[in-house]
Order: C-alpha cells, then sequence, then structure tokens
C-alpha cells in the first residue's frame, strides 16, 4: 500500500509502516532512571535486568488476508536463564535455528488489543541476522487469533492509525 488519509490526523501519510516496535522491555520501566545503568545490561535484541530477569527481542507477524503483505510487531519477551544464555551460546551459529523454540511471556503492551502483557509466548530462533519470530500461544487472545488467522487490510489501517497517534478517540 502506498500510503493513506489518516483518519485521526485527517493528513496523507505517504508512507505506510508495516511494523511498530518497543525499544525496551515493560519491565525495564519498573527501575528507576537513575538505577538503569547500573542495573540493565541492554543491546538491541537482549537485555538482563538485575542478573535475575532475562529477555529477548523478537517479531510478532500477522498475516494481511488476501496478501502477501505481513503486518508486525517488534516485542520483547521473557526467556529463562538457561534459554538465555543458550540464546547467546549459538547466537552467531548458522545451526542455531534447530534450537528448540524457547518459552517466554510477551514483555510489550501493544496498542490496538486488550492488554497484551504477560501473553505466552514461544520464541522460534531465525538464521543469524534474522530477528526470532515470536508466536503468541495465549489461547483466547485476539492478539493470537490475529496470529493464526491474519487480518484484513482494514484492520491493518486501524492498527497503524493506533501506532501512530494512541487510542481511538
Amino acid at each position: 500500500m502506498d500510503g493513506f488519509t489518516c483518519s485521526k490526523c485527517g493528513e496523507f501519510h505517504a508512507e505506510f509502516p508495516m511494523c511498530f516496535g518497543a525499544q525496551f522491555p515493560a519491565y525495564y520501566f519498573s527501575i528507576p532512571a537513575d538505577e538503569r545503568e547500573s542495573r540493565i545490561e541492554l543491546t538491541e535484541s537482549l537485555c538482563i535486568i538485575d542478573d535475575t530477569h532475562f529477555f529477548i527481542r523478537g517479531r510478532i507477524e500477522i498475516p494481511v488476508i488476501d496478501s502477501t503483505e505481513v503486518f508486525c510487531w517488534d516485542v520483547w519477551t521473557t526467556l529463562s536463564e538457561a534459554n538465555f544464555w543458550r540464546t547467546n551460546e549459538v547466537w552467531h551459529d548458522p545451526e542455531r535455528v534447530n534450537e528448540p523454540a524457547y518459552f517466554g511471556w510477551l514483555q510489550t503492551s501493544l496498542p490496538g488489543y486488550p492488554e497484551t502483557l504477560n501473553l505466552k509466548t514461544l520464541v522460534h530462533t531465525q538464521p543469524v541476522g534474522s530477528i526470532p519470530l515470536i508466536e503468541v500461544t495465549e489461547e483466547g487472545h485476539p492478539l493470537s487469533a490475529d496470529q493464526l488467522s491474519g487480518i484484513t487490510w482494514q484492520r491493518v489501517i486501524e492498527l497503524v492509525e493506533i501506532a501512530l497517534h494512541g487510542t481511538a478517540a
């Protein structure tokens, strides 16, 4: 899609973003700002808080119905300590694609959905240089249903508008 007229602001947006993301896991914000530097280790894809909470950044892909397009959310999810260190161990190994999926709890609240924080997930390792795919496995949640069944272009536009401008008025 080559842009759209936004129902929120009334302006034409030439770019049609198909991916939105979170810079930090939600738990990051529970740490006082003046303590973050000493308590948090953060890279683009991995995060450790207080040497006891482990996170990885990944991507939730939602197919667009009757299209080859995919709408994406870049999110954070927890990992167990063992799976976090295993992820680090195989980070540059081409064979990492053979790793079993890792269980986690979603650590990103996504706009346009009922609360998504702490939904059950599976982290699927991808080829070196590719972001892991996150599968939402929480039964009955609309995000999980969307990931399985896909969404319409109308829903994509709704999510883009909410992501760009906040919740519906």
